[in-house]
């Protein structure tokens, strides 16, 4: 297992607030690489408030440790990670929910 795994959900949340393109979580998951992170994190959410479909995909294509997806037990966060094939996925409870 990695040593250090690096999770970019807050540079997507940073753009988010913004609503601008940068920060670009895509970006700095290559910057977390070069700097020695073995793992990359992200969170796909139901409702897309950080991280969203375009940022996975391109993880997904320029990840070049291991990425780890976190993502609820859903069918449609199923489907996508069946689809995109990280190397992990964690499975987190749904916000709002227990």
């Amino acid at each position: 297992m990695a040593r250090l795994a690096v999770n970019i959900d807050h540079v997507a949340t940073i753009r988010e607030a913004r609503k601008t393109n940068v920060p670009d979580p895509v970006f700095a998951a290559g910057i977390a690489e070069m700097a020695g992170a073995g793992c990359i994190i992200c969170h796909l959410r139901e409702d897309r408030r950080h991280i969203n479909d375009r940022d996975l995909v391109l993880l997904r294509q320029v990840v070049k440790t291991r990425l780890n997806m976190e993502m609820a037990a859903v069918d449609e966060m199923v489907k996508i990670a069946r689809e995109l094939k990280p190397d992990l996925c964690t499975l987190v409870l749904r916000s709002g929910r227990s």
